[in-house]
């Protein structure tokens, strides 16, 4: 583990705010990262499975090398009292934290690429478990260990049936982005698949009706706007296809974009995060010779202004600008990179933030990481 102190002139106030950078696993691949009380899990592509004891200072690592458990590439994970839940691109995997062991499970309907897991989130007041497959949304109902498969394919598109991202608004709606717009769900009626979702899309006044198609990697939420976060991926052939871009949503009718042309450096956006005032952007620029995503860096859009800032001067690196994930802890920052994680504390506090609801840690006996 590194550690330094250094100091930035963050937020564009007149005082210098004090950053303490840590990082931790060095070199992994960070794809996905959720947070109980007292405990930090991370899922990697190549090196398994984490779990990081705040108190302890201390790692459990999951992994073909300690030999508990039979795989090191996942893509998403998710975690309860009782279970921690990783996907692949091979089914889901399940650990049952009282007897510590691992379970893969494939799902029978969607052939291979529905068996390819996006994005899990657990919702603790319904014991539910969300999985976002490449084609079919999946509901567990934990208590009973019944899973349910919906198809959401809208307007003969399957790209609305493939799912990227899930959030969670407050207790009322459950979010889904897909490659093809977004679904949200009222939480206060029964899931019945399409016929229980309202669909946004680029087709029906949403998102400015801009694009071909509308990719969406992230959803933040504030009282007056929902903040979308978008792929890029444009040809030469196809200019015009995933525009990229965040979006903002007044929840009425205002679909209003922030991208390159007002203060972004790229449009391509990995994720979002939200600290008080402030909104966490990780963006990327869509390499169209190569087909590949070049990371940028993190931006802080100030909510009340509008402005767009830096947050790591080339001065100061955090070791890679392609930041998959962000995850706020409600002391810290951490960022999910493809060359480690790290996490990022401003030591007068840049925001207090109780809103989070995780459940408490559940310590299991596993490999120790060195």
């Amino acid at each position: 583990m590194k550690y330094l102190i250094v100091f930035i002139f963050l937020f564009s106030s007149i005082n210098f705010s004090q950053i303490d950078y840590q990082e931790f696993l060095s070199g992994a691949q960070v794809v996905d990262l959720t947070v109980e009380q007292g405990a930090l899990w991370v899922a990697t592509n190549g090196k398994g499975i984490h779990q990081y004891i705040f108190n302890q200072n201390k790692w459990i690592t999951y992994s073909t090398e300690n030999k508990n458990i039979e795989n090191n590439f996942f893509e998403c994970i998710a975690v309860s009292d009782e279970y921690v839940w990783a996907g692949t691109t091979d089914g889901l995997f399940i650990l049952d934290r009282k007897r510590n062991q691992w379970k893969k499970r494939k799902f029978a309907v969607g052939g291979e690429y529905g068996n390819w897991i996006r994005s899990l989130a657990y919702d603790s007041d319904q014991d539910v478990l969300w999985i976002g497959r490449f084609k079919n949304l999946t509901r567990l109902d934990v208590t009973k260990q019944k899973f349910d498969d919906y198809d959401l394919t809208m307007n003969s598109d399957p790209k609305s049936n493939t799912i990227k991202t899930i959030r969670f608004e407050d207790d009322a709606f459950v979010w889904f982005g897909t490659e093809a717009g977004v679904f949200r769900y009222d939480k206060s009626t029964q899931f019945n698949g399409v016929s229980s979702l309202t669909y946004f899309s680029n087709k029906k006044n949403a998102f400015r009706n801009e694009g071909e198609s509308v990719s969406v990697t992230g959803i933040i939420f504030d009282k007056q706007n929902i903040w979308f976060g978008t792929d890029e991926f444009i040809t030469d052939e196809r200019p015009k296809f995933n525009l990229g871009g965040i979006y903002r949503f007044n929840r009425r009718a205002t679909w209003d974009r922030i991208d390159k042309n007002n203060g972004l450096v790229a449009n391509g956006i990995f994720a979002l995060a939200r600290t008080g005032n402030k909104i966490w952007v990780s963006v990327y620029q869509f390499d169209k010779k190569t087909k590949t995503e070049v990371g940028k860096g993190i931006y802080l859009i100030d909510r009340v202004t509008g402005k767009i800032t830096k947050v790591n001067p080339d001065a100061i690196t955090i070791g890679s600008n392609t930041i998959k994930r962000m995850l706020f802890d409600g002391h810290s920052m951490w960022l999910a990179t493809d060359a480690g994680l790290w996490r990022v504390t401003v030591v007068n506090e840049f925001a207090v933030w109780n809103g989070l609801k995780t459940p408490k840690v559940n310590e299991i006996k596993g490999r120790i990481s060195e």
